[in-house]
């Protein structure tokens, strides 16, 4: 059975655009957290949002589709972080084009971040907009596979905020299985009213910048980004520098609530477990994990518990949602970048604004920057809506 190792990456965020800006905010200590200045709400003026800062108009320069109608804000952020990674993979056009090469992404909002359009184009007031076929989920998957001639299997992921692990997940297997040579995974979201308005209604939004794991946690940030891994079976990319191997991943149902996690949290204990068995490794090997901790009272007590009766002893963990917001279906593998980064780098980043952690379990949070640490193996969380959760394990190379 092939093995998988990450070649490439790419992400754009609050944080910037890049793998290596990003990690210096983060290294630093520094939020993308803020006011928003491109999307407009009735709640730009009373809530912070993990902002990507560039205008439509400049991601269309970078991006370089002028001569495109109806791209959505997600799939501009898409074509960036893509882009960014099939570059630092070093991908031929030829690697592309073979129907041995996939593309898994995710979203849970799509095009919808043209909420006013969607509005208008859903009670047929006046002509259609041009953003009409980005409303469908599977629309910034096929510009991506036009854009990039990506010739194999192609797929489109909405599990909410545990999407782009799950496109992970699944492009590893298919590697692993012999169907594909390599996958391009991962995912995007644009900021939307209509994800705003949904979140809001939930009453789970804070009206200061998220403070995951903090006593006095009091709701999420929402966020926009994408990130994006190039998944390659050993035998194609034996000369390629790796970054990492995707050695584990696990999925389970909380199926308890639409949205929050059980008291007993079932489903991340059950995506973490079967994390560690897929790859035969010990809870003690894991040496740092990437929460979802998303800062809302229901997820930080419940995936705390989970690491107690996974771990006993809970190894070092932070959220770095803290730093870009809750980017909804592109979480998992924007974290899964972070992680990956600080593990060849062994470097610890706080977990930020937490000034009164929670000790329920004596947890070890990081909250100081940390350089010089050995970092062999990390586990990532994705938990999304509907009780879908994710763990995902790399191993430094």
């Amino acid at each position: 059975m092939e093995r998988v190792f990450v070649t490439g990456t790419g992400v754009v965020s609050a944080l910037g655009i890049g793998v290596e800006s990003s990690i210096a905010k983060l290294r630093n200590g520094e939020s993308g957290i803020g006011s928003a200045k491109h999307f407009t709400s009735k709640y730009t003026n009373t809530l912070p949002f993990g902002e990507v800062d560039l205008s439509n108009d400049q991601l269309i320069d970078l991006t370089r589709c002028a001569d495109e109608t109806g791209v959505s804000r997600t799939t501009l952020l898409a074509y960036l972080a893509v882009g960014q990674a099939i570059d630092s993979s070093k991908l031929t056009i030829d690697e592309l084009k073979s129907i041995r090469t996939g593309i898994i992404s995710s979203t849970t909002v799509g095009g919808m971040c043209h909420t006013d359009e969607l509005y208008t184009d859903a009670n047929l007031k006046g002509e259609p907009s041009e953003y009409v076929r980005s409303y469908g989920l599977g629309e910034h998957t096929t510009r991506l596979i036009k854009k990039f001639e990506i010739g194999g299997f192609s797929s489109t992921i909405n599990t909410a905020c545990s999407s782009s692990a799950n496109a992970v997940m699944l492009g590893a297997r298919l590697i692993k299985s012999g169907r594909l040579d390599r996958v391009i995974v991962g995912g995007s979201d644009a900021l939307a009213k209509f994800a705003v308005n949904g979140f809001n209604a939930l009453m789970i939004l804070s009206e200061n910048p998220c403070k995951p794991f903090d006593k006095n946690r009091d709701g999420l940030t929402l966020g926009e980004g994408a990130g994006y891994l190039v998944l390659e079976a050993e035998s194609v990319c034996q000369n390629k520098e790796k970054l990492a191997e995707v050695v584990g991943y696990g999925n389970a149902n909380d199926a308890f609530h639409p949205s929050t996690t059980s008291e007993e949290a079932f489903g991340p204990c059950y995506a973490m477990q079967r994390a560690l068995d897929s790859c035969k490794m010990n809870p003690t090997q894991i040496d740092y994990i990437n929460a979802h901790g998303t800062g809302t009272v229901n997820n930080d007590e419940t995936e705390l518990f989970a690491f107690h009766k996974i771990f006993g002893e809970i190894p070092a963990f932070n959220s770095t949602k803290s730093y870009t917001g809750h980017t909804l279906a592109a979480s998992g593998a924007i974290e899964s970048i972070f992680s990956i980064a600080m593990m060849n780098n062994g470097e610890l980043y706080t977990n930020l604004r937490c000034s009164e952690p929670l000790d329920t379990f004596g947890t070890p949070q990081i909250l100081d920057y940390k350089a010089g640490v050995e970092i062999n193996h990390i586990m990532t969380n994705s938990f999304g809506f509907g009780g879908n959760c994710t763990s995902v394990i790399y191993s430094k190379i």
